[in-house]
């Protein structure tokens, strides 16, 4: 069975923006056009979904995603993932965004630990832009959005 992440795609319906994350860490710092994401995150064993990517997007932005949810689909990542979205109408300041933290060791192979931001900033993004910056994985999921007229 394949592994299942879940996101939110949270929207600003009056202006056609989608919220979107960029991932923290030395791998990603110097990256941008085909970097960001939708906040998600791996689904536990027993867990549901949709709550899953309710608390993913919090942990990644501090931000709550309370409002009703529109099931964008299953999208096949490269990995062989399976990403599951949901489109939440909501509004947050991009410049407020607190994620939590993972840690890895940095450098490489220097027996050093550091700890890093799962999301180093976020950003509201039109069509365009969005499709530009997201990762090609997930893209299918922006247009999916996009096409549904939410």
């Amino acid at each position: 069975m394949p592994v299942v992440s879940a996101g939110i795609l949270l929207h600003r319906g009056g202006r056609r923006e989608v919220f979107l994350v960029h991932p923290g860490g030395p791998y990603w710092a110097r990256k941008d056009e085909g970097a960001w994401s939708i906040p998600k995150g791996l689904v536990g064993e027993g867990e549901d979904e949709l709550a899953c990517a309710r608390r993913e997007f919090h942990e990644e932005t501090g931000f709550a995603a309370p409002g009703p949810a529109q099931a964008l689909g299953t999208f096949r990542l490269p990995s062989g993932k399976r990403l599951k979205v949901w489109a939440v109408e909501g509004d947050c300041a991009a410049a407020a965004l607190k994620s939590n933290l993972f840690e890895m060791e940095w450098p490489p192979h220097s027996a050093k630990r550091a700890r890093f931001p799962e999301a180093d900033r976020g950003g509201w993004f039109d069509k365009e832009t969005a499709l530009v910056k997201i990762v090609k994985g997930q893209r299918p999921a922006i247009e999916a959005f996009f096409a549904a007229g939410l």
